[in-house]
C-alpha cells in the first residue's frame, strides 16, 4: 500500500489503523492535557503555577522580540524584492548563465506556466480579475497555459460562466483550459484538492502529453480564484527556479497579502488576515520551517513523480509538501519568493455572518494538523530510508506550532489569572500572590511593543487608501490593532484547539469554501493598482 496517500486513519486496516488513529488523538490531547493540568494546578499547587506563568510571560516577550526582528527583516526583504526587475534579471541570465544552475540548459523563454484556478460558485467578478493579472503579467503568453477548473455540482450556470470566460480570454494565453470535476467521485472529498487534481490530469492527457511539452521545463501554480499577482510574479518564480541548487526537489512560496478589499472588509476580519500575513512573512525569512500554504508553485515533474494532490482531506496546499518531503526521502524545500499575491479579506453581507465565515476559515486552516499524524507516520514507515537530522526537526516544529496556537493565548488571558481567583488560603498570604498580576502585566505591556510593530508596518504595506474614506478609516487602520489580544483568541486559539479536538474525537471537518465578497460600487474593480503604496 502506498502510505503517501493516506487522508484518515480509516483508509488503513489493523494495527496500523490503531497507530495512525492514535496520532489523530495525540495533538488535541496534547492541548487539552497542557490546558486541564495547568487549570487544576492552579487551585492545588498554586505557588508552581505562578512561578510557571511569570516563566512563560517572559518567554512570550522574548518570543515577541525575536518574531518582531524576523518580521522587520521580512518586511525589508520584501521590498527590495518588490523593487527588482526580474524580466531583466531573466534576461540576464539567458546571456550569462549561472554556472551549475538550471540556466545553463534552459532559458527563461524555455519555461512553460501552467496556472490552475480552481473554482466552485465563485461569480465573474471574482474571477475576472484573477485572470486579467495574470495577462497584466509580461511573462511572454505563449508560455503560459491557464486552466480554469469548475466544479460539476455548479451546473449549467457554472459551465455558462466559465466558456463566457474563456470566450473573452482564449487568444490571451497558449491555452485556456476548462475542466469540470466529476461530482461525488469514489474515494474522494469534495474540496479543491479533487478540483484541481482532475484538472491537472485532464491538462497532462489533453495538452502537455498530446504537445509533447517536456515536463523539465513546466511550472505550475495552483492558486486560490482570488489570487491577484503582482506584475513580475512568474518572472521571478523563473528566476528562482533557474538559479537554485536541486530546482526540481522545491515548491516555490509567495506571500499572501489580503489587498484585494483590506479597505471595505470589518476590523476584526482585516486584523486576523494581516496577522496571517506576517506570519508568512516570518516563515519566509525561517524558511526551514516554511511549507507551502495557500496559492503557491512547483515543478511539474515533482507534481507527476507524486501522482498529484491528495483528494481525501482538507489541507492539499500543505500536504503536497509534506508527500514530496516524503516521497524524496527528505530531500524536499520549500524556496521563499519573497514576492506579495493579493487575496481577499474574509468579508459577507454583514458583520455576524462575516465573524462566523472567518472562524470557519481559521478553523480550517487549523485543521492542518491532520498532516501532522500523517507526517510522523510515514516517517515510522520510511525510518530507514529518510534523514532523520531533517525530519525529526520538521516534527517537533509541527508539534510546537499546532500545540502552541491553541494553548498559548489561553495560557496568558485566562489560566494566567487562575492561580488568583482560585488559589488557597495559603498562597493568598504569600508575596508572589500580589506580585503576580503586577509581574504579568507589565511584562504583557512590554510584549505590547509587537502589536505597535505590527500597526506600523501594516500601516506601511497598505494599498493606497480609496477616495471614497477619508482620513479617519486610516486612523482605524492603525488602532484597529487595540484588539489583537482578543483576536489571537478568538480567531486563533479557539479555532485551532475545535480543530484538534475534531481530529481526536473522528469528528472529521470537511472543506469548507470561504465566500468571496469584495462589497460596495468597488466590487468589480479590483485593479492592479492595488499594488501601488501610499
Amino acid at each position: 500500500m502506498n502510505f503517501l496517500k493516506i487522508g484518515q486513519a480509516q483508509d488503513l486496516k489493523g494495527k496500523n489503523k490503531i497507530i495512525y488513529r492514535l496520532l489523530e488523538i495525540f495533538p488535541g490531547f496534547l492541548s487539552w492535557s497542557t490546558l486541564i493540568i495547568l487549570s487544576i494546578l492552579s487551585t492545588t499547587k498554586p505557588v508552581f503555577v505562578s512561578f510557571f506563568i511569570i516563566a512563560f510571560d517572559v518567554y512570550w516577550l522574548l518570543l515577541v522580540i525575536y518574531l518582531g526582528i524576523h518580521l522587520i527583516t521580512a518586511y525589508i526583504e520584501l521590498k527590495r524584492n518588490s523593487k527588482i526587475e526580474w524580466e531583466k534579471k531573466c534576461i540576464e541570465i539567458q546571456k550569462n548563465p549561472i554556472k551549475n544552475t538550471l540556466s545553463e540548459k534552459f532559458s527563461f523563454k524555455d519555461i512553460v506556466q501552467v496556472i490552475i484556478l480552481p473554482t466552485s460558485y465563485e461569480s465573474s467578478e471574482i474571477i475576472i480579475p484573477t485572470i486579467e493579472a495574470l495577462q497584466s503579467d509580461k511573462f511572454p503568453k505563449k508560455n503560459m497555459i491557464v486552466v480554469l477548473a469548475i466544479e460539476e455540482r455548479t451546473g449549467e450556470d457554472g459551465i455558462k460562466r466559465a466558456k463566457k470566460i474563456k470566450e473573452k480570454f482564449k487568444n490571451s494565453f497558449r491555452n485556456f483550459l476548462i475542466t469540470i470535476h466529476p461530482d461525488n467521485l469514489s474515494g474522494e472529498m469534495k474540496g479543491k484538492g479533487a478540483n484541481q487534481t482532475w484538472a491537472a490530469k485532464e491538462l497532462k492527457k489533453k495538452i502537455i502529453d498530446s504537445e509533447k511539452i517536456n515536463y523539465e521545463k513546466i511550472l505550475i501554480s495552483v492558486f486560490d480564484i482570488d489570487t491577484i499577482i503582482k506584475p513580475g510574479y512568474f518572472f521571478c518564480l523563473t528566476y528562482k527556479f533557474l538559479t537554485v541548487e536541486n530546482p526540481y526537489n522545491a515548491s516555490y512560496q509567495p506571500i499572501p497579502f489580503y489587498y484585494n478589499n483590506i479597505w471595505q472588509a470589518p476590523f476584526f476580519a482585516r486584523v486576523a488576515a494581516t496577522s496571517n500575513t506576517f506570519w508568512q512573512m516570518m516563515q519566509q525569512i525561517r524558511y526551514e520551517k516554511l511549507a507551502t500554504y495557500s496559492s503557491h508553485s512547483m515543478t511539474w515533474k515533482a507534481l507527476i513523480d507524486v501522482d498529484f494532490w491528495a483528494t481525501n482531506m482538507v489541507s492539499e496546499d500543505s500536504r503536497i509538501f509534506w508527500h514530496c518531503f516524503l516521497h524524496y526521502n527528505g530531500e524536499y524545500r520549500v524556496e521563499p519568493l519573497h514576492f506579495p499575491i493579493s487575496m481577499d479579506t474574509t468579508m459577507c453581507e454583514n458583520t455576524y455572518t462575516t465573524f462566523k465565515s472567518l472562524y470557519k476559515q481559521q478553523r480550517r486552516w487549523g485543521w492542518g494538523v491532520e498532516n501532522l499524524p500523517y507526517l510522523i507516520f510515514n516517517f515510522l514507515k520510511k525510518y530507514k530510508k529518510i534523514s532523520k537530522r531533517k525530519i525529526i526537526p520538521k516534527i517537533l516544529t509541527q508539534i510546537y506550532g499546532f500545540h502552541s496556537w491553541a494553548t498559548n493565548s489561553l495560557i496568558i488571558g485566562f489560566i494566567g489569572w487562575l492561580p488568583i481567583f482560585f488559589g488557597n488560603k495559603e498562597f493568598h498570604n504569600m508575596v508572589i500572590s500580589s506580585n503576580l498580576p503586577q509581574v504579568s502585566r507589565t511584562l504583557m505591556i512590554l510584549a505590547m511593543l509587537g502589536m505597535i510593530l505590527s500597526a506600523i508596518i501594516s500601516t506601511l504595506l497598505l494599498p493606497k487608501r480609496p477616495k471614497k474614506y477619508g482620513f479617519l478609516k486610516s486612523l482605524l487602520m492603525i488602532f484597529q490593532w487595540l484588539i489583537l489580544p482578543i483576536s489571537i483568541i478568538i480567531f486563533g486559539a479557539f479555532p485551532a484547539l475545535e480543530a484538534q479536538t475534531r481530529l481526536m474525537i473522528n469528528k472529521r471537518l470537511g472543506f469548507q469554501v470561504t465566500p468571496k465578497s469584495r462589497g460596495g460600487k468597488e466590487k468589480n474593480k479590483i485593479k492592479k493598482n492595488n499594488w501601488d503604496q501610499k
